[in-house]
């Protein structure tokens, strides 16, 4: 299935106008076919993969559309955007500690890969050449690391 990725990029640039949103969404969409695909075969992986990639768009819209339309007032009043309580500060804190625990047990390229893409916002073709890995490869890892933290974090929190 990791054979289809640069085609999905491809066209989801093409409708997105922005490559880097474009292998974003790629890779949500991966990460959800992948965790899925453990359940049952999935028949037409391809076709599973756009539809996938498609409504995480279609998703991302209407959530745009939805809070360009709030009034002024209801964002004002809205809970979600005062200071967070000092709880939430705490479960935030406890977040990004399990999440630096998931990247730990990641391999060493692969971690590099995922925190070069999501933190210094590298293109895969800037870390291909910065880790002196092909592109594929660099798409695999982050790929994968996606899936493990996505898969640890469920696992820790729902202890």
């Amino acid at each position: 299935m990791e054979t289809y990725y640069r085609e999905l990029v491809g066209f989801l640039s093409a409708r997105l106008g922005n490559r880097q949103v474009a292998e974003d969404v790629a890779h949500d969409a991966y990460v959800r076919v992948l965790e899925r695909s453990g359940d049952t075969e999935i028949a037409h992986p391809r076709a599973f993969l756009y539809r996938t990639a498609l409504n995480l768009v279609i998703d991302g819209h209407r959530r745009s559309v939805l809070r360009q339309a709030e009034p002024l007032e209801v964002l004002d009043n809205d809970e979600r955007y005062q200071d967070p309580a000092l709880q939430q500060a705490v479960d935030q804190g406890q977040r990004l500690e399990l999440m630096r625990r998931a990247l730990d047990e990641l391999p060493a390229a692969c971690r590099d890969c995922f925190l070069l893409r999501k933190l210094e916002g590298l293109s895969h073709p800037e870390i291909a050449t910065r880790l002196n890995l092909s592109r594929a490869l660099v798409e695999k890892h982050i790929v994968n690391a996606m899936k493990h933290c996505r898969v640890r974090m469920r696992e820790w929190e729902s202890l």
